[in-house]
């Protein structure tokens, strides 16, 4: 670390007014991504050398196969030179060696990786930059520079090695005596062809695209130099992120790393974007990948210019249901899947002419209606899906005496029919494919299930924003859709980020122990979830968790009108007494059918409906679903408490009438408006 650290005081000191921006995140304890890599590398050249040596598999799988090992295990040597998979240094020696194995065998890690940082100290510096070899050769001779690396890296090496340390010369000396002796036996034994399609020739074609990709694309045509300006010395190189950024494995972000570092290579993007404005007036070294350069202010109107044709482009919004009001349907149960010990996954076979009905936005809910034991029961249930695929389940969390979560745990199984009511809720928001935003979830237990679904639409539909998630758990096993999560985390890498918080983990991270509470939220309001940096929120769990999540959000200032919360149920109300309203008669239109009742003194709206509708759309009766929403068209009512309608539905007129009651003589409501 030390080396590192001496490169980047020497750097500040030409780095003009300018400080460096900060990359947002420590050198991980152990770089889970890159330490896949390595292993799935492994695995894949030891499957394709013995696939060749045993005859199953022919040359021209192999050589492509190994050559791609070559250029990924060059990945993790990189990473390892710069301590970026691991705290611990030895970590990353061990990494470093066993990938060198297959990379250039010739040299030792420690001669290498001393041969590279010299590059970070003098980029471009055609007299001490040991890669100049290859971003500053004449055009034509660059392909043949490229494929004999060795060559120049030697020469270097021969130069510098009286002032090199006696264990890594010895070091070097021993591995290259050990790839010569290798060498000459596969010549002796008659092993020099497989030892040439295994080996030789992948290396030779795997050193081509690393010194093409990783010297001459970053560096080529640059004049400044490391110590001159960082920021020009090597490039960013912008379009088409979604094939060059996994195809160059994020070395299209190539300035990145030599500003930072310490970054592991899968946080290259992320940490572009977030100091993107601060590289910009800093004049980085930018490029498109068809090699156009630009300077700061190009770059701003090549983006805009993409993002206005980003609307030519057409992208997969949610679509609503086409259903004006919550439905009832029989729908068949495709599978019932468990998650943690104490709940379960249904996941729905929606019959083909049902699907327009059946469409959802992030965050609805769905109604299930059942007869057990002959009394009726309905429950209703956050959609946990995202809702740009066709698939509709729900996440049902066990209750110790829940009458419809033990049915579903003991005895739901595939094949079953239940009646559920179409997808009703406004707990989402409006998305945009053009959106820059940064959205926050606080959740706790089940209260997961809408998030996930806004969560994973989000990143999927807005491929600028990020979502940061707090959700709060007893213990690792009890997390609900623990392994999507991490499926998402590693997917999103850039955009997502996760804290679990767990009140019953006592080895967990001190910060992220106990419940999400107030003290837990003052912390990160003041420090990284300042009001000002987040969009919009959504909070969904136990109703003491959203209260106090709610009200201190409120108290740092945040606009009420950008927190979303979910409620499952409302909260316990006292009945209205009979002498605080008059009677009244009410109209409603429900299905395109228009109907009139009397309501007695005290009556909800809701309650007046059901005596001549039995199919009126309702559920939780506490004002937290919004099922039961209409639209008040005469008249006027108090309603008792609401949880599920936000100000601009009651600007609009709509009602919850299930906490309705008529204050006016004549009351018109719409449900299906």
């Amino acid at each position: 670390m030390s080396i590192i650290n001496s490169i980047d005081s020497t750097e500040q000191e030409s780095a003009g007014s300018h400080a460096l921006p900060d990359p947002g995140a420590p050198v991980p304890t152990l770089a889970w991504p890159t330490v896949s890599l390595f292993t799935g590398s492994l695995v894949a050249f030891v499957i394709s050398t013995l696939g060749y040596v045993q005859g199953w598999l022919p040359a021209w799988v192999t050589i492509p196969v190994n050559a791609t090992v070559t250029f990924t295990m060059f990945t993790v040597l990189h990473d390892a030179i710069h301590y970026a998979i691991s705290t611990v240094r030895w970590v990353n020696g061990l990494f470093g060696r066993l990938a060198m194995l297959l990379i250039v065998p010739i040299l030792s890690f420690p001669s290498y990786a001393f041969i590279h940082i010299e590059h970070h100290r003098y980029a471009n510096d055609d007299d001490n930059d040991p890669d100049a070899w290859a971003s500053h050769a004449p055009t034509w001779q660059a392909p043949a520079r490229w494929a004999l690396a060795e060559l120049f890296y030697g020469k270097f090496l021969i130069r510098t090695i009286p002032n090199r340390p006696k264990a890594e010369v010895a070091e070097t000396v021993f591995v290259l005596a050990l790839s010569v002796v290798g060498l000459l036996v596969a010549i002796v034994t008659g092993y020099l062809w497989t030892l040439s399609v295994v080996f030789l020739i992948p290396q030779r074609i795997g050193m081509f695209f690393l010194a093409w990709w990783f010297d001459w694309m970053p560096h080529h045509g640059l004049e400044a130099t490391q110590r001159s300006d960082r920021y020009q010395a090597t490039r960013t190189r912008v379009g088409m992120e979604w094939l060059f950024t996994p195809l160059m494995l994020s070395q299209n972000y190539h300035l990145v790393h030599h500003l930072h570092p310490s970054v592991p290579f899968y946080r290259y993007v992320k940490t572009w974007r977030r100091n993107e404005e601060a590289y910009l007036e800093r004049d980085a070294a930018i490029s498109t990948v068809f090699g156009q350069q630009l300077n700061s202010e190009e770059f701003r109107e090549w983006k805009q210019l993409n993002s206005r044709l980003g609307r030519l482009v057409p992208v997969r919004m949610p679509a609503r249901s086409s259903a004006t009001h919550a439905v009832r349907h029989r729908v068949p149960v495709a599978s019932v899947d468990p998650i943690t010990d104490d709940s379960t996954m249904v996941t729905f076979a929606v019959p083909e002419a049902l699907q327009d009905e059946f469409r959802f936005e992030p965050g609805q809910h769905v109604t299930v209606c059942t007869n057990l034991g002959g009394q009726g029961v309905r429950r209703v249930y956050s959609i946990c899906a995202p809702a740009t695929r066709a698939q509709l389940r729900i996440a049902v969390k066990h209750i110790p005496g829940g009458a419809f979560s033990a049915f579903v745990a003991n005895q739901l199984k595939a094949g079953d029919v239940l009646e559920l009511m179409t997808p009703t809720g406004r707990f989402g928001t409006r998305l945009n494919p053009l959106a820059q935003k940064h959205y926050v979830g606080l959740a706790a237990g089940s209260g997961i299930t809408p998030v996930l679904s806004i969560l994973e639409t989000v990143l999927e539909i807005e491929t600028e924003s990020r979502f940061t998630l707090i959700y709060g758990n007893r213990t690792k096993e009890s997390t609900m859709f623990r392994r999507d999560l991490y499926r998402l985390e590693s997917r999103y890498a850039d955009r997502l980020e996760i804290r679990h918080v767990m009140s019953s983990e006592p080895l967990h991270t001190p910060e992220l122990r106990g419940r999400i509470d107030a003290t837990k939220l003052d912390r990160w309001l003041t420090t990284s979830l300042r009001p000002n940096t987040v969009d919009e929120w959504f909070v969904c769990g136990p109703a003491g968790m959203s209260t106090t999540v709610h009200d201190t959000l409120l108290r740092h200032g945040v606009d009420a009108e950008r927190i979303h919360l979910e409620l499952f149920t409302g909260y316990a109300k006292t009945k209205s007494a009979a002498h605080d309203y008059a009677p009244a008669t009410l109209t409603f239109r429900l299905s395109g059918r228009e109907q009139t009742v009397d309501l007695a003194a005290g009556e909800s709206v809701l309650e007046a409906v059901l005596q001549v509708r039995g199919d009126t759309p309702y559920a939780c009766m506490g004002g937290a679903c919004g099922t039961c929403r209409a639209k008040l068209l005469t008249g006027t009512v108090e309603m008792d408490q609401n949880f599920a309608l936000g100000r601009a539905e009651l600007d609009a007129g709509y009602v919850l009438t299930c906490q309705s009651h008529p204050s006016s003589p004549t009351v018109s409501v719409d449900y299906d408006a």
